[in-house]
């Protein structure tokens, strides 16, 4: 089962108290943006295997949005960090890179 710890509160929650929210990171598409962009934006999705960028929410617990770093193939989790910030923070950078020498980088 899948543990995660929320930035906010600090209590590491199973995935049946969190609700999944999709791909992180994502660039909202502007008002100037093509109809091709603006459904990219809505429904094109990155699945790699490998370390992912996900949004989730603790719902049963402090109810805030945050995002975690962690591998879909075994599900290691590498860290977590509040939903509001642009990019994933530099150490947990580092400690995906002690990890896995062969990542080539978050986007």
């Amino acid at each position: 089962m899948l543990r995660l710890t929320c930035p906010h509160c600090g209590v590491t929650a199973e995935e049946t108290e969190l609700t999944p929210g999709g791909e992180a990171h994502l660039r909202r598409a502007g008002p100037d943006a093509t109809d091709a962009e603006f459904e990219s934006y809505l429904f094109a999705r990155k699945n790699p295997k490998g370390v992912v960028f996900e949004r989730w929410r603790h719902a049963h617990g402090c109810g805030k949005w945050f995002i975690a770093a962690r591998h879909s193939v075994s599900w290691q989790v590498f860290g977590t960090y509040p939903a509001q910030t642009t990019e994933p923070p530099a150490d947990l950078i580092e400690t995906i890179r002690a990890a896995i020498p062969t990542w080539e980088g978050w986007q």
